[in-house]
């Protein structure tokens, strides 16, 4: 099926690393191929080439950013909407806000898809022209009421068209009762914001109940020393297994042979890792964090604690493990809600978002 809609130009990073960010624009870039929609890919995480590049700090800067630029500038001159996803800080200012400037010298219409958890923050304390290059954007979306709500405290409006959530790669398993033997998971990065180091607190004191509970951490990053240490010095180190990243392809494997998913972090906009939990029927804890309400609501399709509670945290966990009653009535509702972020639906938004922008960009060159 070929899809008609203007030219597209997508800016954004690709795993690796996986990231909620790298995971959407690639869904984005395989499902629109799929469909037959001509899509111009401008990577802003390429692979350094020769690789010792990256080794080098202030030179892996510039064998990175002058290619992306050039890049920005060719694909501009051929597309009539350039969908940049941006996030906060460094990110924003070396990727995101060259990208609008020159989608707007060469002509092109540009929807600026902003995810960042730190949106307030950087909106309130960054240079004034972050919010002037934002203004300047055709559209812009985000993935949840959260942060439409940053942006509406900030003076500039925008619209929320949601994560997407790519049904064909989760199915959930046949329901099974775990006993004393429950998998549970963690899907994020070993990175602060996230503090794994909850879960694994959390994750302690459910082994004192089920006593041969065991903890998969999917995830890599600065943190891993750290945490191996904790998971060390709680006398669980045998019972939680650091996999390291997981490719996106085998990532529903996983998912199949958990009984509880934990989410702690601490910063949070509308993470992909609950929404591959719901489409995979796995009862999830969840912190509180930013626009999580939003997605998550709490006694319906999840369980929702305070952000560092680890004893809340486990006590929500182990509700979902012996209560076979709640846990189905949380999977049933994951599974609806699932539904609300699938392709078929995201898509006809995105649509008519390309179509809108386009023809904003026409407007403006009239009136010019």
């Amino acid at each position: 099926m070929t899809v008609t809609a203007p030219r597209l130009c997508l800016v954004g990073p690709l795993p690796p690393p996986s990231g909620g960010m790298a995971n959407q624009c690639e869904q984005l870039l395989r499902l629109w191929r799929q469909e037959g929609l001509a899509v111009t890919l401008v990577r802003n995480n390429a692979p350094y080439a020769p690789a010792w590049i990256g080794r080098v700090p202030v030179l892996r800067a510039g064998f990175r950013l002058l290619p992306y630029l050039w890049q920005l500038w060719t694909a501009a001159g051929r597309s009539d909407v350039m969908h940049v996803l941006a996030n906060s800080g460094w990110a924003w200012h070396l990727f995101a806000w060259p990208a609008v400037v020159i989608a707007r010298l060469r002509g092109c219409a540009v929807i600026v898809n902003y995810r960042g958890g730190h949106a307030d923050q950087f909106f309130s304390h960054g240079p004034r022209h972050v919010l002037r290059t934002l203004a300047s954007a055709q559209l812009r979306v985000t993935p949840s009421a959260f942060l439409l709500r940053v942006f509406g405290e900030h003076g500039l409006d925008a619209e929320v068209i949601p994560n997407i959530i790519d049904l064909t790669r989760f199915a959930p398993a046949p329901r099974r009762d775990p006993g004393d033997a429950p998998h549970l998971i963690v899907t994020r990065n070993l990175e602060p914001i996230y503090d794994i180091g909850t879960a694994l607190r959390a994750f302690a004191i459910v082994r004192r109940t089920l006593r041969n509970a065991t903890l998969t951490v999917a995830g890599s990053g600065p943190d891993l020393a750290a945490l191996r240490r904790q998971a060390a010095s709680l006398g669980i180190a045998g019972a939680v297994r650091f996999s390291g990243r997981i490719d996106n392809a085998q990532i529903g494997a996983l998912y199949a042979s958990a009984d509880c998913v934990l989410n702690p972090s601490t910063v949070d906009n509308m993470p992909i890792s609950i929404l591959e939990a719901f489409a995979s029927g796995v009862p999830t804890v969840s912190t509180d964090a930013g626009g999580i309400p939003d997605l998550l609501t709490h006694g319906v399709d999840g369980l929702l604690v305070p952000i560092g509670d680890a004893e809340a945290m486990a006590n929500a966990a182990l509700n979902v493990l012996q209560d076979a009653a709640l846990a189905e009535r949380l999977r049933q509702a994951g599974l609806h809600t699932a539904q609300r972020y699938a392709w078929p639906r995201v898509r006809e938004q995105w649509l008519d978002a390309y179509r809108r922008a386009a023809g904003l960009r026409g407007r403006e060159r009239v009136v010019a």
